[in-house]
Order: C-alpha cells, then structure tokens, then sequence
C-alpha cells in the first residue's frame, strides 16, 4: 500500500521556536542558571529537543552548559520530590495480608525438607538409626 505524500498530511503544526532565538543569545553561559533552568525538567532532567525548540548544535551547547553548572554545583543533579501521586493506592501490601517474617519463613521450609527426609511429621529423629 503506498503512502499519501507528505503535503496532504491534515495536522499542520507550527514548529516551537527556541528559548535562545526569541531572546537573541548566542553563547550560552555555564554560570547563566536563570537561562539553563529553563531546558530542565523539575525533576533535573534536560529537556528535549522537541519539547524545548532547539537545534541540533544548540541542544548540545545546552547538555554541555548544564552539566558544567552541575559539575561547578550551580545547578542540582536532581531535585527530591516527596509528595505521592493523588489516587493510587498505598503499597502496603494490599488485601494480600501483613508479611511474614523471614526467621518463620525459613523454619517452615526446613519442616517440611525434613517431613520429606523422614517420611514422618517426627522431627526429632535422626539419620545414625541403622
């Protein structure tokens, strides 16, 4: 099946513009944190070049200035975010009950190891019965 040409593509969209273009910058600076802070996310991360307008050569003075500024500690490498997303449940274990604690786990498995080994619930007796 052939493609339709690219001309007849009905979502027509403006491509987004850079930060650095609007306001006319063109060295970007590792100590300009107001500037900087703009291509990263709230978690620290670098933003995209899709998300942030940049071209190819422009996106990577950014990566490079950031990591500068992180580097010099002007900027974090990340930021904590505390607070727990509204509506999801807590994972406290859900209706699957309290856990267990290991020592009760691991001496439960050795009964039943020596219930196999014995033939018998009796875990008293021993192996030097010839």
């Amino acid at each position: 099946k052939a493609r339709a040409p690219k001309d007849t593509n009905p979502k027509k969209f403006k491509k987004k513009t850079s930060v650095l273009v609007t306001d006319k910058i063109e060295y970007v600076d590792y100590k300009d944190v107001n500037l900087l802070s703009r291509f990263v996310s709230d978690r620290s991360k670098i933003r995209n070049r899709r998300v942030s307008g940049n071209t190819v050569q422009q996106q990577r003075d950014i990566a490079n200035a950031i990591k500068n500024s992180r580097e010099m500690a002007l900027l974090p490498y990340t930021k904590r975010v505390s607070n727990t997303r509204p509506g999801r449940p807590s994972r406290d274990g859900g209706d699957r009950g309290p856990r267990r604690d290991a020592a009760a786990v691991a001496e439960g498995a050795t009964e039943e190891i020596a219930e196999d080994i014995d033939g018998d619930d009796n875990d008293d007796t021993t192996e030097t019965e010839a």
